[in-house]
C-alpha cells in the first residue's frame, strides 16, 4: 500500500478502480516510460482489497492481483477480502508473478506460478522485528524456484514499528545483483530469460507445471 502504508483504515483510504492515487500512478508511467508494480488499498466489487497493481509504460493497467494470504495478526482479515487466482505478467520477453507481502511466507503460492515466471515480484512491509525471516526467505523463493526475485520492502517508521527495507533483487541461484550506495538507494539488476532456462535445464526440479 504504497501510497498509505499497510492501513487497516479502509473506509477512509480505500480508493476505486479510478482513484487519484491509481490515475497518478498511471500518469508517472506513462510520462517516464517506466512499468510500475504498486500496492494499493483498492475499494471494488463492494469489496475492500489489498491489490498489486501492474502498470505499463503507457500507463495502462495490465494487470491487478489481489492479495491471497491475509495478515490475520493486524487483524487484515476482518477488513480486507482475500484474492483469488494468481498473477502473472509480461514485460517484453520476460514472465513476472505478482505477490505481496505476508505471502511470503508461503512458498507453496509461489511454486504455483514459477515454473512459468522468469522473476517473482513480491511488494512488502515487513518491520525490522522480522528483518532476518525476511532475508532468509526472499532468498530461499529465488533458490527453490531456480528464477530471480525482485523483492521491495518498506522504510520509515509507523505504528511504533521502524522498516528498515532489505529490498534485493536475487538471481536464481539465490546471489544479489543490485549493488547499491545504501539501503534506500535504488537498486537495479538485470534480467535474463536464458539464464533461468540455462539454471533449470542444468538441475532440473520435479515441478507440478512444466513449461
Amino acid at each position: 500500500m504504497c501510497t498509505t502504508g499497510f492501513t487497516m483504515d479502509a473506509e477512509g483510504h480505500a480508493e476505486p478502480p479510478d482513484g487519484p492515487s491509481i490515475r497518478a500512478l498511471s500518469s508517472i508511467a506513462a510520462e517516464h516510460t517506466l512499468w510500475i508494480v504498486a500496492g494499493v488499498s483498492m475499494r471494488r466489487d463492494g469489496r475492500y482489497l489489498n491489490s498489486a497493481l501492474a502498470f505499463s509504460s503507457d500507463g495502462s493497467i495490465v494487470a491487478t492481483y489481489d492479495k491471497r494470504k491475509l495478515f490475520d495478526y493486524a487483524n487484515e482479515t476482518a477488513v480486507y477480502a482475500a484474492g483469488a487466482t494468481p498473477s502473472v505478467i509480461r514485460i517484453g520477453g520476460l514472465s513476472l508473478g505478482l505477490f505481496i507481502c505476508f505471502e511470503l511466507r508461503f512458498p507453496e503460492l509461489f511454486r504455483e506460478v514459477a515454473p512459468n515466471a522468469d522473476a517473482l515480484v513480491i511488494i512488502a512491509n515487513w518491520p525490522s522485528t522480522r528483518q532476518k525471516h525476511w532475508d532468509i526467505l526472499t532468498q530461499a523463493r529465488a533458490i527453490e524456484n531456480q528464477c530471480y526475485v525482485i523483492a521491495v520492502n518498506r522504510t520509515g517508521a509507523a505504528d511504533g514499528l521502524t522498516y528498515t527495507g532489505g529490498s534485493v533483487i536475487l538471481d536464481p541461484r539465490g546471489e544479489r545483483i543490485d549493488p547499491a550506495s545504501g539501503d534506500s538507494a535504488p537498486r537495479t539488476g538485470t534480467i535474463s530469460h536464458d539464464l533461468v532456462e540455462e539454471i533449470r535445464k542444468a538441475f532440473p526440479l520435479p515441478r507440478s507445471n512444466q513449461r
